[in-house]
């Protein structure tokens, strides 16, 4: 089972396939294995090298409680480490919410390793509060959002137990570090996706950064979950058609 460590913390990762590098990034509460489950990797399979890799307090990784080991540097480090451990030198990188963030961070600290970027469910200005609903200023702390997950989708999150909670909060929290990944996005060192569900309330913030900065954005079933589950199939054979016009 591979792992590599950075900045003192493991980070699980697996690959599948063989081909062009494609590097998957989940949202925070999941793991790699959303893209399993839900399909989306298959549709890359044939002709890609698909990198997944399990965030920092998540799936099989370490999960510290320590703030400091979340910062959005440290995170993208992580993703740059696994695609150092696999020879890979760039890599078409797809994240879905924390992992949009993620890969955005990929953007601002490693730019060179981008051959693309698609970032699903994600605004580059507003982060976690583009999920806000009207009259709702903020903040969301981790104790709610745990609780609307177990409330509205409880298999997602059957996997928490008390001893991850901190590192979870940790993660949550990090969130909040926005500084300088819309510019980032927006430098033209790689292409830049946006992907949302229509029925994904991040939508209408999404849409207007790319409106407003010419960038791609595309629409595909389902809300901000089942995006990556049910209608998984659907949104990865749109990246794909993006990331591949000719095939």
């Amino acid at each position: 089972m591979p792992f590599i460590s950075h900045n003192g913390h493991r980070t699980h990762y697996q690959t599948l396939g063989a081909g062009l590098p494609v590097v998957l990034l989940h949202g925070h509460l999941l793991s790699s294995r959303c893209w399993l489950d839900g399909g989306f990797a298959e549709a890359f399979l044939a002709d890609h090298m698909v990198v997944l890799v399990d965030a920092l307090g998540h799936g099989q990784s370490d999960k510290p409680a320590d703030p400091a080991a979340y910062r959005l540097k440290d995170q993208a480090g992580k993703v740059a480490a696994v695609m150092d451990a696999l020879d890979i030198e760039r890599a078409d990188v797809i994240g879905h919410s924390m992992g949009a963030w993620t890969a955005a961070g990929m953007a601002r600290h490693w730019p060179d390793r981008l051959q693309s970027l698609t970032l699903g469910g994600w605004d580059p200005v507003k982060g976690v509060a583009a999920a806000f609903p009207p009259g709702f200023e903020g903040p969301l702390l981790f104790e709610q959002a745990l609780e609307l997950a177990r409330a509205f989708v409880p298999h997602l999150v059957s996997w928490v137990t008390p001893e991850d909670e901190p590192g979870l909060r940790a993660s949550w929290d990090a969130l909040a570090e926005m500084d300088g990944l819309a510019e980032a996005l927006l430098s033209g060192r790689a292409p830049v996706l946006m992907w949302c569900g229509r029925d994904d309330i991040r939508g209408r913030h999404m849409k207007v950064f790319a409106e407003r900065h010419g960038v791609e954005m595309i629409w595909t079933a389902g809300n901000h979950n089942s995006v990556v589950y049910e209608h998984a199939p659907e949104g990865a054979r749109a990246v794909r058609a993006w990331l591949r016009p000719d095939g």
